[in-house]
């Protein structure tokens, strides 16, 4: 049976592991716990699990901000990940679904997520689930390094 719930921070060593599992790479766990025990007290995030029998398959991230540009306030979704044993099961629609329901409640008019040029098969799913593509998300590093290649996992 699945089940969504709000993240507490004896989650954090299962959606640490997630997290690195979709960024391909060990994140620095201590500064990861420290913005994870941050985002969990401060009310301009929500992080949404979903459990199967008792085990964390998922995790989305939601950051809750006042815009000018909406005049509106928006839902991003600014970490989306689903355990590579339970994918192409309907996991990652149910938590879409739910991170609706969640941001309508939080006073969200709409819904945002960015991804990474190269995963191609998660903008295939926020298409597939009614989402649209009509922004580019430019970034550049602050810490002297400015890599010119598009590379997960770095």
């Amino acid at each position: 049976m699945i089940r969504y719930r709000k993240a507490g921070l004896d989650d954090y060593e299962r959606v640490y592991q997630l997290i690195c599992e979709l960024e391909c790479k060990e994140l620095p766990a201590e500064k990861f716990y420290a913005i994870y025990q941050e985002q969990i007290n401060d009310s301009r995030y929500y992080c949404l699990i979903c459990e199967q029998e008792g085990r964390v398959i998922g995790v989305l991230n939601l950051r809750f901000e006042n815009q000018l540009h909406h005049a509106e306030r928006i839902a991003e979704i600014m970490e989306f990940v689903v355990d590579p044993a339970c994918r192409g099961q309907g996991v990652g629609k149910g938590m879409l679904e739910e991170s609706c329901r969640v941001a309508r409640r939080f006073g969200c008019a709409q819904i945002e997520a960015a991804s990474n040029q190269l995963r191609t098969d998660t903008h295939r799913f926020y298409l597939r689930e009614g989402m649209h593509n009509f922004h580019y998300k430019f970034s550049m590093p602050l810490t002297g390094e400015n890599p010119s290649e598009n590379i997960i996992g770095r």
